[in-house]
């Protein structure tokens, strides 16, 4: 099914792969050795937030497991903290538990941000906390900064890790008034992707402390990591720290106006009612499965591809998808995105 559209950065034209050889074409010189994407990238994104090094990683699941690993060997814990609906937990199938022997202890409510009172109900030493910025599989909602750093100091006064899960921190900065370094400087080590917000391929890179980037190194080895040939997934990533992430408050922008309009329309409506980020959730008087039929219906017929898949609700009679705003969302305007929603009943 041929794509022209999409509000859903994981399905976006631009990163098919005729699209990201075009752009990869336009950057790589005859003077661009194999190894040097990887080191500019790891180098840009440690000044970027501030931290002494920086690890190239395949994929995002690698750099977090590798990251818990090594901050449980350094403290002898095992358990490590997050939100119930950490990524972690709910789509990595449980990876922390069956590769490394770590437990997952869920803080706070599925359906809001914890706090720093459910922090310190926790009961056993953790390893790390993990804070996912911003917490996706809620709509996209973010910790004030005040609340962010008492948390995260928490955390280190009880010996366990400030671990950023910042697959979506390049959209989780424009929600705060500080730098990615001032963010930055809340965790032990951060993990920020290189294809959602930016929209390259694959990969991550994880950022902290000497010790810890060196550590982390020696289990990329061991999980088969350590790919020789990175350097187009570095390079197209690359490319989006110079093209999109500088328009990451312009997204966000457009992400407020979309959801303005679907709440001033009222068929639908949005978590959170404004977005702090370029990624929101919309909530539909449809059920889950409906939905989709009137996705496909959609897609098949005029190529837009609305979202990527419905989420389902405790009421089967609703559902809710995700938007997430990138360059491709920019070529929706706010009423045309309204049209397609209050048009999804009749495409059934």
């Amino acid at each position: 099914m041929d794509i022209r559209r999409s509000l859903s950065q994981h399905s976006g034209p631009r990163r098919s792969p005729h699209e990201v050889l075009r752009r990869l074409a336009a950057w790589v010189t005859p003077q661009t050795r194999p190894e040097d994407p990887v080191r500019e990238l790891e180098g840009r994104v440690a000044a970027l937030l501030g931290k002494p090094e920086a690890l190239f990683f395949p994929s995002g699941t690698m750099a977090q497991q590798v990251a818990l690993r090594v901050h449980a060997d350094r403290t002898g814990r095992r358990s490590f903290a997050g939100h119930p609906q950490s990524h972690l937990h709910v789509w990595e199938n449980q990876g922390y538990n069956a590769l490394h022997g770590l437990r997952f202890h869920p803080v706070g409510d599925r359906n809001e941000l914890f706090g720093l009172e459910d922090l310190q109900a926790v009961g056993e030493p953790l390893a790390a906390v993990v804070f996912e910025l911003p917490q996706r599989d809620i709509g996209g909602v973010l910790p004030a900064f005040g609340d962010l750093a008492a948390q995260a100091a928490w955390a280190r006064r009880s010996g366990a890790a400030a671990h950023c899960d910042g697959a979506r921190l390049w959209e989780a900065q424009t929600g705060y008034d500080a730098t990615f370094t001032e963010i930055s400087a809340l965790f032990d080590t951060v993990y920020v992707s290189l294809y959602k917000g930016l929209e390259g391929v694959r990969g991550a890179v994880l950022a902290g402390d000497a010790e810890t980037i060196g550590q982390a190194a020696v289990w990329r080895r061991r999980m088969g990591g350590a790919i020789a040939d990175a350097w187009p997934l570095a390079a197209i990533a690359l490319m989006g720290m110079d093209v999109n992430l500088p328009r990451m408050a312009e997204f966000r922008d457009h992400a407020e106006a979309i959801a303005r309009a679907i709440n001033a329309d009222g068929f639908a409506h949005t978590t959170p009612d404004v977005p702090a980020t370029p990624l929101f959730h919309v909530h539909l008087p449809l059920s889950r499965h409906d939905a989709q039929r009137a996705a496909q219906h959609l897609l098949e017929e005029t190529g837009i591809r609305l979202f990527l898949y419905a989420r389902s609700n405790p009421d089967p009679r609703r559902c809710s998808f995700e938007v997430s705003v990138g360059l491709s969302g920019l070529e929706f305007t706010p009423g045309e995105v309204v049209e397609l929603i209050r048009g999804l009943p009749s495409r059934v």
